[in-house]
């Protein structure tokens, strides 16, 4: 279960979530309706085929699931009807159709073709963290994060979380890195990075497997380009690429941490889920709690 990407919310860390299972009892996904284009609301984290259990706590950590299920109706195939429509209309009235009429014709034809669409099922998951106030969700996308963020404040009533803020500009400090300056204890630099000129429209330069203390590297900086992503890895137990909007992606856990895994004795399918949960809950909030000075990251109010 471990994620791919963390993008972070802050909440009050006083915030009660005794009522958490109760919300999420009457915020679940129901399947999409005939002529519905989509329909969203949370799952078991365990699979859909579990709907007893909404969330799953360890601790302070409370891992809860985000599910979809999106009608696929290409556009290309309802301009394909509607062209034809319209010619059917002109050769046999001889006329042809105003916008208005083109329009209602177009939702008679979506309403007509929604019911045979196939249902595509999905999932987001995300971590709260009830330790230090914040929430993780998996995903790169702060449209889709935030989407999750607002279901679980309608599942809660409400939910002060906001996107991180940095009182410090994250570009900068990311840059600093590369150019020398010392890197928060247990971090330290991976081979992958992007440079921008901050001029608008300014080259881009997107570096893999590179040494990044190399010389070329340091000429991208002496040229006045600046980090927007920079891949570090923590006490080399995670791996991951933090950009300059505080999103981690590829996020990944290493040898030293899967080992942890391994060194255990489960057959079970919900004990294994449970130590993955526990490490991965553990490891993220280190995580944060390195780049959180490092950034200047602000509290929750």
């Amino acid at each position: 279960m471990f994620f791919r990407n963390l993008t972070f919310f802050r909440f009050p860390a006083s915030l009660d979530f005794s009522e958490l299972d109760t919300g999420l009892s009457e915020c679940i996904l129901k399947p999409v309706g005939a002529l519905e284009l989509s329909s969203r609301g949370f799952v078991s984290p365990f699979g859909r085929g579990d709907q007893e259990v909404l969330s799953h706590r360890i601790g302070e950590a409370i891992w809860v699931t985000a599910g979809t299920e999106d009608k696929i109706l290409p556009g290309s195939v309802v301009n394909d009807l509607l062209q034809k429509k319209l010619q059917e209309i002109e050769d046999k009235e001889g006329r042809k159709l105003g916008g208005r009429a083109r329009k209602r014709l177009k939702e008679d034809l979506v309403h007509e073709l929604l019911p045979r669409a196939f249902v595509k099922p999905g999932r987001t998951d995300a971590f709260i963290d009830c330790t230090d106030g914040f929430i993780a969700v998996d995903t790169s996308s702060r449209k889709s994060a935030e989407a999750v963020v607002s279901d679980v404040r309608h599942a809660l009533g409400s939910f002060p979380a906001l996107p991180l803020n940095a009182e410090v500009a994250p570009r900068s400090v990311l840059t600093g890195w590369i150019a020398g300056d010392p890197l928060p204890h247990g971090l330290s630099l991976g081979d992958e990075c992007e440079l921008r000129d901050p001029t608008d429209n300014g080259a881009i330069v997107k570096c893999q497997h590179q040494e990044l203390d190399s010389d070329e590297i340091a000429k991208h900086l002496e040229a006045g380009k600046q980090v927007t992503r920079l891949a570090l890895t923590l006490d080399d137990r995670l791996s991951f690429v933090l950009g300059d909007d505080l999103i981690i992606r590829k996020l990944k856990f290493l040898d030293g941490a899967v080992e942890q895994l391994e060194s255990g004795d489960r057959d079970d399918f919900r004990a294994e889920l449970d130590a993955r949960f526990a490490l991965f809950s553990a490891e993220t909030r280190r995580l944060f709690r390195t780049l959180e000075p490092a950034l200047k990251l602000s509290k929750a109010e």
